[in-house]
């Protein structure tokens, strides 16, 4: 049976809906859920708007769509608004890619309107063709430090420079300025993709020391990396909080 703090927690998400593995599969099911909903919330407990955010995101990442459904379902019980919800799958793309998220926008778009919601929402992009570079350039600056970002520009062989131009004009100018969420949580979720994603350990480290830059500290950072655990096991967790060590590593008292 599941615990009382599991059973309260999932309630919270999903209300009285039984899941079709739950009757197929119910130990694992059991299992899955004391473990997500009892022993990682009470030793990483996140505010429950972050905590399906960040999940959420891994989803996407991960490819794995009816996970990502039951999931963005119960976010919206919880208060997780429309607009939210989808800019978490745009931030996606620059990281995991369209023909990753094409899918998982489509399934968002169905149950928004199962929900009731009109689409298209109202826009949330705050750049122009004109200016997306030059905003977009600042943010990063903003995220990953001037210098670093002198460096990427310089140190880039000519004939790759134009990627540079594209993370600064794309990456950043074309989806963090976006409107609906804050810089902080866009890394926290950027983050969660790229653990998520497996591979990526250069860049898991970026973010991490990104995180740091836009005001998420380390016991906020393994909340988070611990709340991914359930969802893309231990091996990429393992990997994310080595590099979280190097970035920042833990204070003795």
């Amino acid at each position: 049976m599941p615990t009382p703090a599991a059973r309260r927690h999932h309630d919270e998400l999903f209300g009285d809906r039984t899941s079709t593995l739950a009757r197929t599969d119910p130990e694992l099911v059991e299992y899955f859920d004391n473990f997500a909903f009892d022993d990682v919330q009470a030793d990483a407990p996140l505010e429950v708007r972050t905590r399906v955010l960040v999940q959420l995101a891994a989803l996407v990442a991960l490819g794995a769509l009816g996970e990502f459904r039951e999931l963005a379902g119960g976010a919206l019980r919880v208060g997780v608004t429309p607009v939210e919800l989808k800019e978490v799958v745009y931030q996606a793309v620059p990281y995991v890619g369209m023909g990753r998220v094409r899918d998982v926008l489509q399934a968002t778009n169905e149950l928004l309107v199962e929900r009731g919601v009109d689409l298209p929402l109202p826009g949330r992009s705050s750049t122009t063709p004109q200016d997306r570079a030059e905003k977009g350039r600042a943010v990063q600056e903003q995220i990953v430090g001037p210098e670093t970002v002198a460096a990427l520009y310089e140190n880039a062989p000519d004939d790759t420079l134009h990627v540079q131009r594209y993370l600064s004009a794309n990456c950043f100018g074309d989806h963090y300025t976006r409107g609906g969420l804050d810089v902080p949580t866009r890394e926290l979720l950027t983050l969660s993709m790229l653990v998520a994603l497996g591979g990526a350990d250069p860049q898991v480290a970026g973010h991490f020391a990104a995180n740091v830059r836009v005001g998420n500290d380390r016991a906020t950072l393994i909340a988070v990396i611990t709340q991914l655990l359930p969802y893309v096991g231990y091996p990429r967790t393992l990997n994310a909080l080595r590099a979280l060590d190097t970035v920042a590593p833990a204070t003795q008292d």
